[in-house]
């Protein structure tokens, strides 16, 4: 977590791009990702020329020879951040304007740079040579504050991604951590994962996954060639279609430490998105508000349930990607769970009866407030294509440690904890009253209820009786209230 003088640094960093003019959150992220991105190439060239001397081995900078700096030729070498920086205000812009990012954006060639992939669209937005002078001034010393150490500079990364406060288009807005880090931590994913966020904006979900890997399986994964492979290289996979996301999403999950991240533009809907069967676990948060046109949804998904409304043909979609035997854990608005046309209750039909569905958790509208106020749950389940639905577990999640409101204050009440505890205790859950937080449904039950899946069809109010004094108690205290008055009165008359 961010506190302290590094905050302060980031927060007088963000306003610096606000005065400057650069109001959009989005457009400031992307801008401080590329100067972390210049930096970094900084960094690393530096890094890897020591190691070559060291090592008596030739190296080739990624800064040797001539670069186009507008119509004249100039030195690679003035494209490094430790360089520049020193520059005056007026020649440092001229280089990172015409020289620095035209070079990174060629850099996309290079097919094993995770970092660079996304970089052909950069755009280079600092208004005025004063304002990038001061924007580098205040990099360098966020840098010198601890940006080099991997967990600071995702905390970092994290917080500012916490500034996009404002809903984006189509149903997308970002999920909240602490939502992401529960669905992490009840799938529990393990060492040999292939892990998949279809929808993936900023890439929150896969972050959350890497770090509870390296925290539960740290030895594991690290310590063996192999696995550390598949960890960098070939576990994690992301698609989007929102250019600006994918290079926020590639930048976090480097910045939390995954070198090499699958993070592809595409249309995880259409015909051109051919993966099924290849990934051990999804984790998601897709668009509920998007519609769209047949003729640009997969023929394969529309045979599990006809609709325009993105969040079924998304679970239609997880469905398939699935390998038998992988899980999900994904965030739907609570019209799924019970909406009564044909696709809602055909979707809901394949997750019961030819896959296993485990738990529906309930979640309160104001989750995702203030981006909106949307009722959601989780569903997860488990590919099988056989069936294997017995029964499903219910929990009904009316606190998760922040206020409801727009403001979204830290409190006590929060059910997330005991949300992951009886997950991975489930056994202890038989013979649990529907009165309670959560419960077993059997699955006979909620066939015959046509796959209903919304808590409240199930769930149970306990009602206490009140009890009131008999009428001859209510007749004498009503007396003795009239005497009162009455004697008042006369004393008030008294005294008149």
């Amino acid at each position: 977590m961010i506190t302290g003088e590094l905050k302060h640094k980031i927060d007088s960093l963000w306003e610096t791009f606000w005065t400057g003019g650069l109001t959009n959150p989005l457009s400031v992220i992307e801008q401080i990702t590329y100067l972390m991105f210049i930096r970094d190439l900084d960094d690393k060239d530096n890094l890897r020329s020591k190691e070559a001397l060291m090592l008596g081995l030739p190296y080739k900078s990624l800064f040797d020879g001539e670069f186009s700096v507008g119509e004249k030729k100039m030195p690679g070498t003035q494209f490094k951040w430790s360089v520049f920086r020193d520059l005056p205000a007026a020649n440092m812009f001229e280089i990172l304007q015409n020289g620095v990012f035209p070079f990174i954006k060629n850099l996309h060639a290079d097919k094993d740079s995770a970092y660079s992939k996304y970089m052909g669209d950069a755009i280079f937005m600092i208004p005025t040579a004063q304002k990038l002078s001061q924007i580098v001034d205040q990099m360098d010393g966020i840098y010198n504050s601890g940006l080099t150490d991997k967990d600071t500079r995702g905390d970092v990364y994290e917080y500012l991604l916490s500034k996009l406060a404002t809903a984006g288009t189509n149903g997308q807005f970002r999920t909240p951590r602490h939502i992401i880090r529960m669905m992490v931590e009840l799938m529990a994913p393990g060492s040999d994962e292939v892990i998949c966020d279809p929808a993936c904006g900023t890439s929150g979900f896969l972050v959350a996954a890497g770090e509870y890997l390296r925290e539960k399986h740290k030895d594991e994964i690290f310590f063996n060639k192999e696995r550390k492979a598949h960890y960098n290289n070939t576990m994690f996979t992301g698609y989007d279609m929102d250019r600006t996301m994918l290079r926020i999403g590639t930048m976090n999950m480097m910045t939390h430490g995954v070198d090499n991240p699958n993070i592809e533009y595409r249309d995880s809907l259409s015909d051109q998105n051919t993966d099924t069967g290849k990934f051990s676990l999804i984790l998601a948060n897709p668009p509920f508000k998007g519609s769209l046109d047949y003729d640009i949804v997969s023929t394969d998904l529309l045979k599990v349930c006809r609709t325009k409304k993105t969040e079924l043909l998304f679970l239609a979609l997880f469905l398939r990607m699935l390998k038998v035997g992988g899980r999900c854990a994904c965030i739907v608005p609570d019209g799924v769970l019970f909406g009564s046309s044909t696709a809602h209750k055909a979707i809901r039909k394949a997750l019961v009866e030819d896959n296993r569905l485990e738990a529906v958790i309930s979640m309160p509208s104001g989750v995702f407030k203030p981006y909106a106020g949307v009722s959601t749950g989780i569903l997860i389940f488990t590919k099988t294509g056989h069936g294997g639905t017995d029964k499903v577990w219910f929990y009904d999640m009316t606190a998760d440690g922040f206020s409801l409101d727009d403001k979204r204050s830290e409190v006590k009440e929060n059910d997330i904890p005991d949300i992951i505890a009886r997950f991975h205790d489930l056994a202890s859950e038989e013979g649990r009253g529907r009165t309670e937080k959560s419960f077993f449904v059997p699955k006979d039950e909620i066939v015959e209820n046509g796959y209903d899946l919304s808590i409240n069809k199930y769930k149970k109010t306990e009602y206490k009786p009140a009890e009131y004094p008999s009428t001859q108690e209510i007749m004498a205290q009503l007396h003795e209230l009239e005497a009162e008055i009455t004697k008042g009165l006369k004393e008030l008359e008294g005294m008149l």
